[in-house]
């Protein structure tokens, strides 16, 4: 339906239609296949117009999407949201690209406000903020002294015992000559 929707807009408007991009995997990831396609597509100047069926296809935060359109804005490369009545190549387009990203800047702006003050209220409590810190087993610190001592590199060591190269290289840093 969405695409039948969107060939018709492009006739329409007498455009040539480049190519579809659909993705269909769900959910909140920002990296998808066809997108990326397109984003290279785009870079490489390929496309002068995108034209998505609602703006939730597109961009999966506020964030995202305003980070998106202003690739494309640098590009020269136009966007219309069909369903969001949003088209700018307009002037009125244009203006909502900017309330748009006023608002992600205002959201941005919330989440920083809100963690200070978590991290504050954790603090009066007498709570550490951040991670909890990993508890070394002795096995586990045995076995990546053996590894080490074997010529094994942090990255083989990492894949053996599951723990992240970043948490084992902090581990030695700390002293814990492993």
């Amino acid at each position: 339906m969405q695409l039948a929707e969107l060939r018709e807009f492009v006739g329409r408007r007498g455009w040539e239609l480049c190519r579809t991009f659909v993705d269909r995997t769900s959910g909140s990831r920002e990296s998808r296949p066809a997108l990326d396609e397109m984003m290279t597509l785009c870079q490489q100047r390929k496309a002068d117009v995108v034209v998505v069926w609602k703006l939730d296809r597109l961009g999966r935060s506020l964030k995202h999407l305003v980070n998106i359109l202003a690739e494309w804005e640098t590009l020269g490369v136009a966007f219309i949201s069909l369903r969001d009545n949003l088209d700018l190549t307009t002037p009125s387009g244009k203006l909502m690209f900017h309330v748009i990203g006023a608002m992600a800047e205002f959201e941005r702006a919330l989440i920083q406000e809100r963690v200070k003050a978590g991290l504050a209220q954790a603090k009066r409590e007498g709570r550490r903020g951040g991670r909890p810190k990993r508890v070394w087993r002795p096995k586990t610190e045995r076995r990546i002294k053996q590894l080490r001592s074997e010529g094994k590199s942090w990255q083989h060591i990492s894949q053996e015992t599951r723990i992240p190269v970043g948490t084992l290289h902090a581990r030695f840093r700390q002293g814990h000559h492993v």
